[in-house]
């Protein structure tokens, strides 16, 4: 009678610690190797805390890295991740399609209404929401005011590239580890066509025209592309078609760039003392542009959405709704800086003195922002939404496979000529391939 009752007992134990086992949640995160995502990485613990039944499983890539795997995923529903990092080139197009998770019942201590209108709106298909925004950003120019007093020049207010190239060519000095300029020059349609794609923009140019034709040999992507070939080749630092967002940010932290011209993320790095040599070296300036403002810079965001294959989608969302909160913004300022918090994606941040205070570039930020606008990307008449991207799921691509052409140019291994035609002939054969052009 004894041993059947410490058996009982022994079994009642197992089933509890069984169900307490069960009960744990673990949450798989694909995220980008960028700053401000790794930050979040490091504070998860303070929710962890609070869940002690959640562990997080993340797996950080490099940007293109990361693109091809949750395409991948997504493609094959093969349910490897609880919660992806994209943006708004794929959340629209998935979402649409039925891949992500809408957030449909949004708490009201979220204060969803805070998040720029903007933001949520290129998240949302179908008038649903299917991912909350980490951050949101545009591009601006950051430069070494220190070098442009002691060579007595002065940033314009509205700089053009033709007076960036000027400026670049003054101050290039490689032999003190100065480089006039830095771009992003690797290949990948969020790398070097981040920047190229505006850039053409601003020449006046697009991707496609109405019957979705590519324009790759057209005037002003090579007046664009010469442009931006010419002045990586002759001022900016070597190796520079390997250079992505990280390698450039990197630079320019280090002090090896008098201009560069990216993400407004980036000002929340450059002005921390501990983790930039430059940090109150710094001007600031909008995009520069060419022959108009029209789709000159991008409108981005990388955001938090839950694919339809995960198991634990009440968890994941939960997490999703403390790492874009109001109240994690609050915790990245008192542990690591106002001016580090995750920008452009909420009111309330920009209505906060000790934000401004630390952030002297956010202005430029809501500026480029605001003025992004995706819809009309380009002077001529376009068939596609975008301004860094052309939102059809064939650009993942194209713009890849041009970018590698563009790299290649750079690296001095095409002339731009070459390079456009090669680009032009992939371009057509995608978009037939697709059917987008009937003909």
């Amino acid at each position: 009678m004894r041993v059947t009752r410490l058996l009982s007992l022994a079994l009642a134990a197992c089933a509890i610690t069984g169900a307490s086992a069960w009960a744990d949640t673990n949450l798989t995160i694909a995220m980008v190797n960028n700053n401000d995502l790794i930050v979040m990485q490091k504070l998860a613990r303070e929710y962890l805390k609070d869940n002690p039944t959640v562990h997080l499983n993340w797996v950080v890539l490099e940007e293109n890295v990361l693109r091809q795997r949750l395409t991948a995923d997504i493609a094959t529903n093969a349910g490897q991740f609880d919660i992806m990092t994209i943006g708004l080139f794929e959340t629209p197009m998935w979402g649409k399609q039925g891949e992500l998770v809408p957030f449909t019942d949004i708490p009201a201590s979220y204060d969803i209404n805070d998040v720029f209108k903007s933001v949520r709106d290129e998240l949302s298909a179908g008038g649903k929401l299917y991912a909350l925004p980490f951050y949101g950003e545009s591009q601006m120019t950051f430069y070494r005011k220190d070098l442009f007093d002691k060579a007595g020049l002065t940033m314009p207010e509205k700089p053009t590239w033709d007076q960036v190239a000027g400026f670049a060519k003054t101050l290039h000095d490689p032999a003190h580890g100065v480089y006039g300029i830095c771009l992003r020059g690797k290949a990948g349609w969020g790398e070097n066509m981040g920047q190229v794609g505006p850039m053409m923009n601003g020449f006046g140019g697009r991707w496609f025209d109405m019957d979705w034709k590519p324009q790759l040999t057209t005037q002003p992507w090579k007046e664009a592309v010469s442009f931006y070939v010419n002045l990586l080749r002759q001022y900016g630092p070597p190796g520079a078609s390997s250079n992505g967002y990280n390698e450039t940010l990197a630079l320019m932290a280090t002090g090896h760039c008098a201009v560069w011209v990216d993400a407004t993320v980036s000002g929340g790095f450059l002005t921390d003392p501990k983790q930039s040599v430059v940090y109150d070296k710094l001007g600031y300036a909008p995009v520069p542009f060419a022959k108009t403002t029209t789709g000159n810079h991008y409108l981005w965001s990388w955001a938090f959405a839950v694919p339809k294959s995960s198991q634990h989608v009440a968890e994941a969302q939960k997490f999703i709704y403390w790492a874009t909160s109001r109240d994690y913004i609050k915790l990245v300022g008192e542990t690591n800086g106002w001016g580090s918090v995750p920008p452009g994606t909420r009111t309330s941040t920009y209505d906060n003195p000790a934000y401004l205070k630390a952030a002297p570039f956010a202005k430029y930020t809501i500026e480029a922002m605001q003025t992004a606008d995706g819809t009309h990307p380009s002077v001529l008449p376009v068939p596609y939404q975008g301004i860094s991207f052309v939102r059809i799921p064939e650009f993942q691509g194209v713009g890849t496979e041009v970018g590698q052409q563009i790299a290649a140019a750079v690296a001095g291994q095409k002339t731009v000529d070459e390079a456009l035609q090669s680009a032009q002939a992939i371009a057509e054969h995608s978009m037939r391939e697709a059917g987008y052009i009937k003909e």
